[in-house]
Protein backbone atom coordinates (compact mmCIF):
# COMPACT_ATOMS: atom_id res chain seq x y z
CA UNK A 1 0.00 0.00 0.00
CA UNK A 2 1.33 3.45 -0.91
CA UNK A 3 1.43 6.14 1.73
CA UNK A 4 1.73 9.84 0.91
CA UNK A 5 3.56 9.30 -2.39
CA UNK A 6 0.69 10.76 -4.40
CA UNK A 7 -1.47 13.86 -4.52
CA UNK A 8 -5.02 14.16 -5.82
CA UNK A 9 -5.53 17.25 -7.93
CA UNK A 10 -9.07 18.52 -8.36
CA UNK A 11 -9.58 20.94 -11.22
CA UNK A 12 -13.01 22.53 -11.69
CA UNK A 13 -13.66 24.09 -15.10
CA UNK A 14 -16.61 25.36 -17.08
CA UNK A 15 -18.46 22.61 -18.96
CA UNK A 16 -16.79 21.69 -22.23
CA UNK A 17 -13.23 22.48 -21.13
CA UNK A 18 -12.20 19.37 -19.18
CA UNK A 19 -10.46 17.73 -22.14
CA UNK A 20 -8.36 20.87 -22.72
CA UNK A 21 -7.47 21.00 -19.02
CA UNK A 22 -6.53 17.30 -19.06
CA UNK A 23 -4.26 17.88 -22.06
CA UNK A 24 -2.51 20.63 -20.10
CA UNK A 25 -2.04 18.28 -17.13
CA UNK A 26 -0.61 15.60 -19.43
CA UNK A 27 1.94 18.09 -20.81
CA UNK A 28 3.20 18.45 -17.23
CA UNK A 29 3.47 14.69 -16.67
CA UNK A 30 0.02 13.50 -15.55
CA UNK A 31 -0.95 10.14 -17.03
CA UNK A 32 -4.71 10.66 -17.07
CA UNK A 33 -7.69 11.44 -14.91
CA UNK A 34 -11.39 11.14 -14.39
CA UNK A 35 -13.91 13.73 -15.59
CA UNK A 36 -17.10 14.27 -13.62
CA UNK A 37 -19.98 16.48 -14.65
CA UNK A 38 -21.12 18.90 -11.98
CA UNK A 39 -23.33 21.87 -11.34
CA UNK A 40 -21.98 24.84 -9.46
CA UNK A 41 -23.76 27.33 -7.28
CA UNK A 42 -22.84 30.95 -7.03
CA UNK A 43 -23.61 33.70 -4.64
CA UNK A 44 -25.00 36.65 -6.64
CA UNK A 45 -22.93 39.01 -4.48
CA UNK A 46 -19.75 37.16 -5.46
CA UNK A 47 -20.58 37.52 -9.15
CA UNK A 48 -21.15 41.25 -8.65
CA UNK A 49 -18.04 41.73 -6.48
CA UNK A 50 -15.72 39.96 -8.95
CA UNK A 51 -17.61 41.39 -11.95
CA UNK A 52 -17.93 37.96 -13.54
CA UNK A 53 -20.73 35.70 -14.66
CA UNK A 54 -20.51 32.22 -13.17
CA UNK A 55 -21.57 29.40 -15.48
CA UNK A 56 -23.43 26.78 -13.45
CA UNK A 57 -22.46 23.74 -15.58
CA UNK A 58 -19.02 22.48 -14.57
CA UNK A 59 -16.66 19.57 -15.09
CA UNK A 60 -14.31 18.32 -12.42
CA UNK A 61 -11.05 16.54 -13.16
CA UNK A 62 -9.69 14.09 -10.61
CA UNK A 63 -6.02 13.54 -11.31
CA UNK A 64 -3.73 11.41 -9.14
CA UNK A 65 -0.07 12.29 -9.64
CA UNK A 66 3.20 11.46 -7.93
CA UNK A 67 3.95 14.07 -5.29
CA UNK A 68 7.08 15.15 -7.18
CA UNK A 69 5.16 16.49 -10.19
CA UNK A 70 2.11 17.95 -8.43
CA UNK A 71 3.37 21.54 -8.54
CA UNK A 72 4.26 21.28 -12.25
CA UNK A 73 0.81 19.92 -13.11
CA UNK A 74 -1.00 22.55 -11.07
CA UNK A 75 1.10 25.34 -12.59
CA UNK A 76 0.29 24.10 -16.12
CA UNK A 77 -3.42 23.89 -15.23
CA UNK A 78 -3.24 27.47 -13.96
CA UNK A 79 -1.55 28.63 -17.18
CA UNK A 80 -3.83 26.82 -19.63
CA UNK A 81 -7.14 26.49 -17.79
CA UNK A 82 -7.06 29.04 -14.98
CA UNK A 83 -9.38 31.92 -14.19
CA UNK A 84 -7.88 34.03 -16.99
CA UNK A 85 -8.86 31.47 -19.63
CA UNK A 86 -12.24 30.52 -21.09
CA UNK A 87 -12.18 27.47 -18.80
CA UNK A 88 -12.34 29.71 -15.72
CA UNK A 89 -10.75 26.86 -13.83
CA UNK A 90 -9.62 26.52 -10.26
CA UNK A 91 -7.45 23.72 -8.93
CA UNK A 92 -6.45 22.42 -5.55
CA UNK A 93 -4.77 19.30 -4.25
CA UNK A 94 -5.00 16.97 -1.29
CA UNK A 95 -2.54 14.33 -0.15
CA UNK A 96 -3.43 10.72 -0.87
CA UNK A 97 -2.81 8.97 2.42
CA UNK A 98 -3.47 5.44 1.17
CA UNK A 99 -3.85 4.03 -2.34
CA UNK A 100 -4.18 0.58 -3.84
CA UNK A 101 -4.43 -0.41 -7.47
CA UNK A 102 -1.97 2.11 -8.83
CA UNK A 103 0.63 1.01 -11.38
CA UNK A 104 3.31 0.93 -8.70
CA UNK A 105 1.24 -1.55 -6.66
CA UNK A 106 0.97 -3.90 -9.65
CA UNK A 107 4.75 -3.97 -10.03
CA UNK A 108 5.27 -4.66 -6.31
CA UNK A 109 2.91 -7.66 -6.44
CA UNK A 110 4.94 -9.43 -9.14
Amino acid sequence: MNSKKYEMIFCIVNAGFAVEAMEAAKKAGAQGGTILRARGTANPEAEEFYNISIQPDKEILWIIVPKEIKDDVMHKLYQDAGLNSKSKGIAFSLPVTHAVGLHEDSEEAE
